[in-house]
């Protein structure tokens, strides 16, 4: 089974669209979204296609294959207008025997550890910026932002198969590889 993630979106449809591309694409299983969905922010720029309402429209289309968190940028009004839960801080998944935490990041991240079970992989957005590193026994792990990279970054997306965590460009070309054994 091969999951795709993404993170922040910050309601831009124009690199939803792209993003979407690429799942067709990988021809991913299950779509997951690590929060920050609909609104910018306000440390944000607007991104390019900033177009909410279309970016529910699309979602929604897909609601049958998400599996999302809440980020900081979410609200309750937001899962009013989704066909699918996000309120949550975060989430469980239970993958090829590894138990797999997503979360945004904003809350719960290796300073604020949801586990510390060795083995175990926590994976989260909030930052923009891709990471993938084992810290005592966990490995953390950080699709980047399909919407607004940070620290010289590429938009950029997460797939899981196997005992491998791809990050990729939204053109698909692998950026960084994680081990997951």
């Amino acid at each position: 089974m091969k999951l795709f993630f993404i993170s922040d979106i910050h309601g831009s449809s124009y690199y939803l669209k792209k993003a979407l591309e690429a799942y067709k694409r990988e021809e991913g299983k299950e779509i997951v979204i690590l929060g920050d969905i609909l609104y910018h922010g306000p440390r944000n720029i607007i991104p390019e296609g900033y177009n909410p309402k279309e970016v529910i429209d699309i979602l929604n289309t897909f609601k049958e294959h998400i599996i999302a968190v809440k980020g900081n940028c979410d609200s309750e009004v937001d899962e009013m207008v989704l066909n699918f839960p996000i309120l949550s801080e975060y989430s469980l998944i239970f993958y090829s025997g590894k138990r797999i935490f997503i979360t945004h990041g904003h809350k719960y991240n290796e300073n604020n550890p949801i586990t510390s079970t060795r083995g175990d992989i926590v994976i989260s957005g909030h930052t923009h910026v891709p990471r993938g590193e084992k810290v005592n026994g966990v490995y953390y792990i950080n699709p980047g932002s399909i919407t607004l990279p940070k620290e010289n970054s590429e938009n950029s997306y997460g797939v899981l198969q196997g005992e491998k965590f791809f990050i990729k460009d939204l053109e698909g070309n692998v950026i960084k590889t994680i081990e997951l054994s």
